[in-house]
This record gives C-alpha cells, structure tokens and sequence, in this order.
C-alpha cells in the first residue's frame, strides 16, 4: 500500500469510528481495512441490509412513512438484525448462511465476522432473500 494511501486508509478510519452514524454498517466492517479487502457487488438488498436504510419496516417506521414497524411473522419490529438472525420467515434461507458458520463455530456470531470472515455466504444470503416477498406471502 502506498504512504498516500495507508494515510487516507488512517484518517477514514479515524472519522469512521469518530461518527455515530451508520451503526450497522460499523457492525458489519468496523474496520475500513476490511471492508476495502473485498469488491462487494452492490444489489439492493445489500444495500439495504448493509446500510439499514430501505424498505424494512422499523426504518420506515422510523421516518412515518409506515405506521408499524412489526414485521409480517408478528414476532417484534422488522429491523436488520430480525432479519439477519430471527425472522421465521427466512428461517430457509438464513439454513444455508448458519450451516456454513456452524462448521467452525456457533450460531449466532456477531455481524463483523459476517461482514469479513463469511462475507461470501453472508452476501448470497442477504441478495436471495427477499423480504418484500416474504411480506406479501405472510399477509395472504
């Protein structure tokens, strides 16, 4: 790494553990060295999950843009980490992201090692899921 670069690397670390904004985000790459290893196909379910920010109920909520934040299974507010880790409504999908974890560890872990050491699966996961989806299922 270049000195110019290893410097920008340095200040935006700085900033970034400075701000208190972007608390998932921070969860998922607390490290901007980290987060800068991969090439990270930007979908909108990614952004969404990675950022917070989308059509998740709690953030709309949030914004009074929708009057509830519970999630379509009733089991509390649809937040990221609902549905990361609790929604039954991706229990399916969320299978295949814990069985590659569980090999080397217990579920759950917490969002940095998904963001870095199981990046990959991880990613699959939150691109193939569908919550928008699972909402117009459960309401049937």
């Amino acid at each position: 790494m270049s000195e110019q670069k290893e410097q920008s690397v340095k200040w935006w670390q700085r900033e970034w553990t400075e701000t208190t904004t972007g608390a998932i985000t921070k969860a998922l790459f607390p490290k901007i060295e980290d987060r800068l290893k991969f090439r990270i196909n930007i979908t909108p379910n990614c952004t969404a999950i990675v950022t917070g920010h989308g059509n998740i109920e709690a953030y709309l909520h949030k914004y009074k843009i929708k009057d509830d934040p519970t999630c379509p299974c009733r089991k509390g507010p649809r937040t990221v980490q609902h549905i990361i880790f609790d929604c039954p409504l991706l229990e399916k999908e969320r299978e295949k992201l814990k069985a590659v974890v569980t090999r080397s560890e217990n579920w759950p872990v917490n969002c940095n090692k998904l963001g870095v050491q199981y990046h990959t699966k991880f990613k699959e996961y939150v691109d193939n899921t569908n919550w928008n989806e699972e909402q117009s299922k459960s309401s049937q």
